[in-house]
């Protein structure tokens, strides 16, 4: 079988690609990590249990798409961390004085079974927090 000029080329340009792109593995954030992303959040300060809601499903079948929403009552940041996936931070919403609610949704990625962590700064300065597990049958960041 003789190859057309098409598909050498073709060849060509993914072995080019292949040797570009590096592989990476997924591995697990180290915890030492998420808490510095939560330090430089916070600015060290003390940071409470409770007043923040994260509402998401218990087991995502799929980690490509998993819908959140957090909410957290006189709000001025919510800081979204998924502490299994390679890049933690996922996002940040600000609201604003004039905002309906401090409430925002989304969909994430994630790599594998893990918490989700929601940190709130609120109007008066104080941090408050909140854990979710989430068990993902197939991971999405990989």
């Amino acid at each position: 079988m003789n190859p057309t000029r098409r598909e050498t080329l073709a060849l060509g340009a993914a072995a080019s690609i292949a040797a570009v792109v590096p592989v990476t593995a997924i591995s697990a954030v180290d915890s030492d990590d998420v808490n510095a992303l939560i330090d430089e959040f916070t600015g060290g300060a003390f940071v409470a249990d409770g007043g923040v809601t994260i509402d998401a499903a218990s087991l995502a079948e799929n980690g490509n798409a998993v819908p959140v929403s957090v909410s957290a009552e006189g709000a001025r940041v919510i800081l979204l961390i998924a502490n299994g996936n390679p890049n933690p931070g996922v996002a940040k919403f600000r609201f604003g004085r004039l905002s309906a609610s401090p409430m925002a949704s989304t969909r994430i990625r994630l790599a594998r079974s893990q918490d989700l962590i929601a940190i709130a700064e609120l109007q008066d300065g104080r941090f408050v927090k909140a854990r979710h597990p989430i068990e993902v049958t197939v991971g999405g960041c990989g």
